[in-house]
């Protein structure tokens, strides 16, 4: 794998602002249908003074230093925001992804399936329930990855573990 030598920068994305993983802000929930009230959809209204937890905190996988993500994999381009190693399973690293919208396009869960299984990483990923208009606030989570895990994850949702 190559490693790219130009940091990649948020802006123009707002994904994680604009309520796609559920964060909390100076005491305002973000989740998905309900964005963080400091997002403009370009950025932060209050940038200057955002919290360290989670603002400046928060790295989405695309733009880690050395990310295994491609470069078209921005979360506002390919419909998906990955958090990389949220967990892990049996000594894996587990990764999660998150659609930007009601689901994640079938051509980046193709592609983020293939990963798991080339590189052993265990996919967590959610989706939105077709059949609801309104987006929830807690969308279906999936696993991807040995029946073991399936089964491990499927069992903290049921126990009401948080699993990130």
């Amino acid at each position: 794998m190559l490693t790219r030598s130009v940091m990649r920068q948020c802006q123009p994305c707002t994904a994680c602002c604009d309520g796609w993983v559920q964060i909390t802000v100076k005491g305002c929930e973000a989740y998905p249908g309900h964005p963080c009230p400091h997002s403009t959809g370009e950025g932060c209204d209050d940038y200057e003074n955002r919290p360290v937890d989670p603002c400046r905190k928060f790295e989405c996988a695309w733009v880690k230093s050395g990310s295994f993500l491609p470069d078209d994999f921005r979360p506002d381009e390919c419909g998906a925001l990955v958090l990389d190693s949220i967990l892990s399973w049996q000594g894996l690293d587990v990764d999660l992804a998150v659609p930007v919208g009601r689901e994640i396009p079938p051509k980046t869960l193709q592609w983020l399936m293939q990963h798991a299984e080339q590189k052993m990483r265990p996919l967590i990923y959610q989706v939105q329930d077709p059949d609801v208009s309104v987006l929830e606030k807690n969308p279906l989570t999936l696993a991807y990855g040995p029946p073991a895990f399936q089964e491990w994850v499927l069992e903290q949702e049921q126990q009401g573990n948080k699993l990130w």
